[in-house]
């Protein structure tokens, strides 16, 4: 007998004691699985669910009438303390998770019992080269193998049943500061990747490997080049006449795709969304104006070969860091009696973007929370109008959003039965200011901006954050829920009429989805950046999300990262909730005035962290050793290493007025006159 034919005549026998045995051996995770994600609601294919990436499930186990009784199923520790921001995949009853330091981790989705670990071993120096925490926000799986972007550069692609190596490649020049935060996708045998950096000076860049081999496919550059070399795509010479100056490529360009990369299988268009350029400031980034393609722009790409079909620039010649990175989605939506095939985005600027994304005309671009830099989107040319001053090119200006951005990756979700975009929206502000003298300096953060730090009245206040549910048809609000902070988590939609969101403060929260009742919230013990899922196991529905504080605004926290999975019933015991109050009044023997100074003091370094609103220590429940240390703390960096930043602009008099505030608060709190 030859070798094909006893290989087929196993393969027969293989079937035929399946069947009998009653079992069907688990699909296969294709280009038409994952296309055809819709029809397997028990998984979470892909970094967004389905393809359009609306992060919304049609199971309805859980829903508005049984959500209280949902209680914790297991919990997996992921034995870290940074930044956890990761969407998990689950396929055929195993998760696919990844954390901080582009750890991945493959764990039983019933039970939450590890099966595999890979570690990338990231040299520690990526720790200062990545701009906003050493996370990473989810894997991709494609034919039995997990795909990850390493922080270094890497993409790997492992073996989905034991976690080793099948190929890995270097996606950038490692002798730049590149980094990889954001998720691959896989779109037609292809891995898609980008990358981070801009602000120490590289030039973005997307690109497509073979699945199978880790060969690359092609590459686009979102940025011109060295104007006098010839530019690698015809879309590159078309935008190199909106650079202006001589040095603008010595900086790198930016324009990074470090996070949303969207795939549309009917129209065969891969939509790349890009980021701010390298330096911020464009009048030291490109003297002379010009709107600086491609930064801040969507991109729609083809997957075949990596030419650009359209673009549109969100914020031309952009200078506030307001990326075109943020999670964008896909929709069908009935705008002025005619059905569109549409893309949404809420990106840094405020704006809140309709296109048809097949030609990329601007249908709706609405302020989704402050915007102080813009006064409209001028829907004849699609260009923003901007507010003069605003560009702070001869005086500094208070912009709002600041680099936060009103919306950051944190995902949003979609619902198709409410019609509802839910956006975790957030409200904050930057003083932006040329710098006297400028020199770009290569591996370090080049922002051409002039240091304000000590002047109390330029920093971050008021801020907020909020749960906001979003009409695209209408372009208003429908419903709203106020956090006292920002940098919450992503959210979830689900055919239940629940929308999940976890906060900055700790707590995991169901809503429902058509008017923003609360139902039922868990303590996480730890703040909330990543989104949630959910799936279906052995006919019980579970909701998953992981628990770890950190990115950009907590880029310093240092919390216990954790998988937290819930399940109608569950029995499984929460982490313990900290003391609400403190044991002990401490007299300050302070005067009013200054209580007052330190009041003003507190509101501009110490609010937005400490203020209650995240899981970062609540100052008025210091143990009393604390108060006596806090020259130390906060001049000295005595907890520098445990994520307590250093101001050494403070000096011993308003040290001192910071302890009186937090004193007297602390009095109240414990309730004493």
């Amino acid at each position: 007998m030859t070798r094909p034919l006893v290989a087929a005549s196993a393969g027969i026998l293989m079937a035929a004691v399946t069947l009998l045995h009653g079992q069907q051996p688990p699909p296969r995770v294709d280009a038409a699985a994952l296309a055809g994600a819709t029809a397997r609601p028990q998984d979470w294919l892909s970094y967004g669910r389905t393809y359009d990436e609306q992060r919304f499930s049609p199971l309805t186990q859980v829903n508005d009438g049984n959500v209280s009784r949902l209680g914790l199923a297991w919990s997996f520790d992921t034995q870290t303390d940074r930044g956890l921001e990761a969407t998990p995949l689950v396929v055929d009853g195993v998760m696919y998770a990844t954390g901080s330091w582009s750890v991945v981790y493959a764990i039983d989705a019933a039970s939450g019992r590890e099966l595999w670990k890979y570690d990338p071993e990231v040299h520690r120096k990526y720790d200062a080269l990545a701009c906003c925490d050493v996370v990473n926000r989810g894997a991709a799986f494609h034919e039995g193998r997990v795909y990850v972007g390493v922080l270094d550069g890497r993409l790997v692609a492992l073996d989905a049943k034991s976690g080793k190596v099948a190929w890995q490649t270097a996606t950038v020049d490692q002798a730049q500061p590149y980094t990889i935060t954001g998720a691959p996708r896989v779109v037609k045998g292809k891995i898609i990747i980008g990358n981070g950096g801009a602000e120490y000076g590289v030039r973005g860049f997307v690109s497509a490997y073979d699945a199978g081999t880790g060969k690359l496919a092609w590459r686009f550059y979102t940025v011109p080049g060295d104007p006098s070399k010839p530019q690698e795509s015809k879309a590159l010479e078309r935008a190199l006449p909106t650079w202006e100056g001589s040095d603008w490529w010595k900086y790198g360009g930016g324009g990074t795709v470090w996070d949303s990369i969207v795939f549309d299988p009917e129209l065969n268009l891969l939509y790349v969304g890009t980021g701010n350029g390298s330096v911020w400031s464009r009048h030291l980034r490109s003297p002379g104006g010009g709107d600086n393609l491609y930064l801040a722009s969507i991109l729609a790409i083809n997957p075949d070969n990596g030419e650009l079909v359209w673009h549109y620039q969100t914020v031309p010649g952009d200078t506030w860091d307001y990326t075109a990175v943020q999670p964008m989605m896909l929709a069908e939506l009935t705008i002025g009696g005619r059905a569109r095939k549409v893309l949404m985005q809420a990106p840094k600027n405020g704006f809140f973007y309709v296109l048809d994304r097949a030609t990329g005309e601007l249908l709706s671009a609405d302020p989704y929370v402050t915007v102080t830099w813009a006064s409209h989107v001028d829907l004849e040319t699609g260009r923003p109008v901007e507010i003069p001053g605003a560009d702070y090119a001869t005086k500094g200006a208070y912009i709002r959003p600041g680099p936060l951005g009103g919306h950051n990756w944190q995902a949003m979700s979609y619902s198709p039965i409410t019609g509802l975009v839910y956006l975790p929206a957030q409200d904050n502000g930057r003083y932006f200011e040329q710098p006297d003298t400028f020199e770009f300096k290569p591996l370090e953060y080049n922002l051409g901006l002039a240091t304000v730090g000590r002047n109390v009245e330029r920093f971050d206040i008021p801020s907020a954050g909020r749960l906001l549910a979003w009409d695209p048809v209408a372009r208003r609000p429908r419903w709203t829920v106020e956090y006292g902070n920002y940098w919450n988590g992503g959210t979830l939609a689900t055919a239940g009429n629940l929308v999940f969101q976890g906060t900055a403060a700790g707590e995991f929260y169901a809503y429902r989805a058509t008017d923003g009742a609360k139902l039922w919230s868990a303590w996480a013990g730890t703040g909330i950046v990543a989104p949630p899922i959910t799936y279906e196991r052995e006919g019980r529905q579970y909701v998953s999300v992981m628990a770890g504080w950190g990115g950009a605004f907590a880029r310093r926290a240092r919390t216990t990262g954790r998988l937290l999975t819930f399940v109608l019933d569950g029995k499984a015991p929460l982490p313990p909730r900290p003391r609400p109050r403190p044991a002990t009044v401490i007299a300050s023997g302070a005067r009013p005035e200054e209580i007052a100074a330190g009041a003003k003091l507190y509101a501009t370094h110490c609010q937005r962290c400490h203020g209650g609103a995240t899981v970062l220590p609540d100052l008025r429940t210091s143990s009393p050793a604390i108060y006596g240390s806090y020259e130390k703390i906060l001049i000295d960096g005595a907890l520098a290493e445990r994520g307590m930043p250093r101001f050494e602009y403070l000096d011993g008099a308003a040290v001192a007025a910071l302890r009186a505030y937090v004193l007297d608060e602390r009095r109240k709190l414990a309730g004493q006159p």
